[in-house]
């Protein structure tokens, strides 16, 4: 059945596909046009090596040694142009190509002008803002060099309202306002990233090297998204396509002091007229990571540290991304395959349940192997963008069909609880040392038209999604399940006047999903009236549950000028997953033992979002309060009730739902003190309280406390007054105690860190390389981070950690003729 499924979807897949190039065959017989321009500074001096990016065409070049640059075959509509160089403030160009289009030209400095019908906006994140209904930061790859992290999600982490779930040196998976695992999409290429986000100990499968543009939206995304788009969604945008006839690409070289970190990775690209192609390819590798700490406390049991070395603790990561496609006037497709793979150890005392059982001797004799446990993950992926531009209107169709396969094994020595045998069966057919194993196979298909109906811009849509995840393993925590999801959407947005714009969406799901039961391998003695009966016990009990929900959504975008006024009220919605529903097992990472509840309802959440900015020419500011209902959110509650027979004596936890009031916001302010020196501020607040329950009264698990950014820049100035290509800034992280806890959590005390950032474009000849320095922690302080994974058991974060970056960027850009 699985198969005929499968195979039905591909099909499926293909038809579309030949359907879509079809239509691209036909003849347009609308008109093309050049675009065609010079990048100057602003003394009129030509620029050479500056990123070009036209969208929505998705095509991009590089200004040549003249500063000149070149788009051909372009259909005659509105486009948005920007122009970036390193120490330079971007520009963007809103602009309209016609037939009759004269050259641009384009000066980078620090202004808003007026060129013709070319309106320069000199900040595409407010641009953007002013024109989105929720709560969005735009991160570019020049934040990502400068800022990069042990993984993209830490390198976010930055941000106000974003955190991390921190696992390690290269690990960690997202939170969006205090909330994480399914309730925050990640979507890469137009797909959502499906493995299993359920785990705290599982981190994102994702290159953040292949990540050119991030997205983030905070708040109910669930009218774009579906289901578990509750909290928000981060969108992983790639590098644009090439322009025609240019071919180049880039290495990245990276090292890192604290685990020792080495890695590199290098991508080509290429395109003729219509054709092109690219590929990408990672490698990292890191040993033990170090915190300023020399013993910790795992179930009151002293752990001494070697030289502060987290043992088992290291791990190799690579990434490998080819994708291809055609690029014609009025329809293009790209294919997108990559692979993401990691093999990376558990911190050996602090995983299973016997800390005391740990051969320290033989952890600390290198600080690079991988020993038990340890867990190997590989992602891999396939996915189909397609676009078509229908001649002659404004309207536009998309589709994104994919394939993603998850395979997740975690390996650990046997160890026997309860009723299970002391020694390993040796005709078990299960390996030894595989504690579990995911495979999970997921088949996504987007379809929306995106209509241009006077003041109207109209997004209608239908998603559909199959999952099936199977398990193995001598340990059992989630039963396997199969999932099917539809839903179908609609998003207006009118402009009401010059200045105000009126946002409206609606949106209907369906999901059914079916766990299968789960029996043990090995009998359990069950006690009856004839005494006890040794039986293998059923874990699990199938399930089969049916869930549908109607979300909307309504906002306003108010743009008089240098100030904007955003808000957005709307109703989002969660289906229970399986582990929610049906989980019956020992937690390894967390010493627990918890327990599914098959009567859970899909979590309901209405939620109120704001924003108010202000710009002038020295300084701007942005505050974003929200406010978020829950009538039933889920969470793990805590038991009186302990395990003996699967567990030594763990606590039972057990899922269950109440009432949850959510408040806060965040607050950005930047102000340029001299021509040279700038200062920024980024804060952040929660409130989370259970209106009902077992647990009224407390806040949520992993809710940040409050906490701000403080940073100084100095960009020098050369001696004609224009930015440098160099900078060096510095900052000073505050973060409050958290006395709001929700048990068997603990509280955590504030901590103050210190990261000094450092970088330069240096250049041999015409070509760029761009080195970039931090200095993580930089006073190795000792301190305690409320959203990670192992702060349950008091291990403090990583200590001093220098990174240094290097960027070798390389393009061969055609030389541009001009024509009589």
């Amino acid at each position: 059945m699985q198969h005929r499924m499968a195979y039905t979807w591909l099909r499926l897949m293909q038809l579309v596909v030949i359907l879509l190039l079809s239509c691209a065959v036909t003849p347009a017989k609308s008109q093309t046009s050049l675009l065609r321009g010079k990048i100057t500074d602003e003394h009129e001096r030509p620029l050479s090596g500056v990123s070009l990016h036209l969208s929505p065409a998705q095509l991009a070049t590089q200004s040549d040694e003249n500063g000149s640059f070149l788009f051909t075959d372009l259909p005659q509509g509105t486009y948005t142009l920007t122009a970036s160089s390193v120490g330079y403030v971007s520009q963007y160009l809103a602009l309209v190509v016609h037939n009759t289009s004269k050259p641009l030209r384009i000066r980078l400095k620090p202004a808003v002008q007026a060129l013709g019908n070319v309106v320069v906006q000199a900040d595409q994140a407010g641009f953007r803002q002013r024109e989105e209904s929720l709560n969005l930061e735009v991160v570019d790859r020049a934040f990502l060099q400068r800022h990069r992290g042990g993984s993209l999600m830490q390198t976010l982490e930055r941000l106000p309202g974003v955190k991390t779930i921190g696992i390690g040196s290269g690990q960690s998976k997202p939170l969006i306002r205090g909330l994480g695992f399914n309730r925050v999409v990640v979507v890469e290429n137009g797909v959502k990233h499906e493995g299993q986000q359920w785990g705290a100990d599982h981190g994102l499968e994702i290159d953040q090297f292949a990540a050119e543009q991030v997205d983030i939206l905070k708040g109910a995304a669930s009218f774009v998204y579906g289901s578990d788009a509750i909290g928000g969604a981060i969108a992983v945008q790639p590098a644009p396509v090439p322009a025609p006839h240019m071919a180049g690409g880039s290495v990245d070289l990276i090292g890192k002091s604290n685990s020792a970190l080495y890695g590199t990775s290098a991508n080509l690209f290429g395109r003729g007229q219509r054709w092109f192609a690219a590929a990408r390819a990672t490698y990292q590798s890191y040993g033990d990571y170090r915190v300023p700490t020399d013993r910790i406390f795992v179930y009151d049991y002293a752990v001494p540290l070697r030289k502060g070395q987290l043992r088992n603790t290291a791990g190799r990561e690579t990434g490998l991304h080819l994708h291809t496609g055609y690029v014609g006037e009025q329809f293009r497709s790209v294919f997108y395959l990559s692979q993401v793979a990691s093999r990376s150890g558990f911190f050996a005392n602090a995983h299973g349940l016997e800390p005391r059982r740990v051969d320290t001797d033989l952890h600390d004799a290198s600080p690079r192997d991988i020993l038990l446990p340890r867990q190997q993950v590989t992602h891999r992926k396939l996915i189909n963008r397609s676009q078509y531009q229908l001649p002659g209107t404004g309207h536009r169709l998309e589709a994104e069909l994919g394939y993603q396969h998850n395979f997740r094994q975690e390996f650990s020595p046997y160890v026997n609880h309860g009723y299970m045998p002391p020694l390993y069966p040796r005709d078990l057919a299960i390996p030894a040392e595989l504690e579990r194993e995911f495979d999970k196979h997921v088949y996504s298909g987007n379809l929306r038209a995106a209509l241009a109906l006077g003041r109207h811009a109209l997004v209608v849509g239908l998603n559909g999604e199959r999952q099936n995840n199977t398990i193995n393993g001598w340990s059992f925590l989630v039963p396997a399940f199969r999932q099917q999801t539809a839903g179908g959407f609609a998003y207006d947005k009118f402009q009401l006047n010059e200045h105000t714009l009126l946002h409206g969406a609606i949106r209907y799901d369906y999901t059914h999903l079916r766990t299968n039961s789960y029996t043990d391998w090995f009998p359990s003695a069950t006690p009856t009236s004839a005494g006890d009966l040794s039986e293998k016990l059923v874990r699990a009990q199938g399930l089969d549950r049916s869930f549908n929900s109607l979300v909307w959504s309504v906002g306003i975008n108010y743009n008089p000028g240098r100030f904007s006024l955003k808000g957005n009220v709307g109703k989002s919605f969660r289906v229970p997953i399986a582990k929610e529903l049906a989980a019956n097992g020992v937690n390894y990472h967390y010493f627990s033992y918890e327990r599914g509840n098959p009567t859970l309802n899909p979590e309901q959440s209405y939620q109120l979002d704001v924003s108010l900015g202000w710009k002038q020419e020295k300084w701007s500011v942005q505050l974003s309060p929200f406010f978020n209902y829950f009538p039933n959110y889920i969470y793990l509650n805590p038991t009186a009730e302990h395990d003996y027979y699967y567990g030594a004596g763990n606590q039972v936890f057990e899922y269950a739902q109440s009432r949850v009031r959510r408040y806060g916001g965040e607050v950005q302010l930047r102000y340029q003190l001299l021509p040279s020196l700038s200062t920024e501020l980024l804060g952040e607040y929660l409130r989370a309280t259970q209106l009902s329950g077992a647990k009224r009264g407390f806040t949520l698990p992993f809710s940040p406390p409050a906490s701000a950014v403080l940073n100084l820049t100095w960009a020098p100035r050369t001696g004609v007054g224009r930015p440098s290509e160099s900078y060096v800034g510095v900052d000073y992280r505050l973060t409050s105690q958290q006395q709001s806890i929700v048990p068997p959590e603990r509280k955590t005390p504030g901590y103050q860190v210190l990261t000094l950032q450092a970088g330069t474009n240096l250049r041999f000849g015409q070509q760029p390389l761009l080195l970039s320095l931090q200095v993580q922690n930089a006073l190795n302080t000792r301190y305690l981070n409320h959203t990670s994974f192992y702060r349950l058991i008091g291990l403090p974060e990583a200590g001093r950690n220098v990174i240094l970056s290097l960027k070798i960027p390389f393009t061969m850009t055609p030389t541009i003729h001009e024509k009589n």
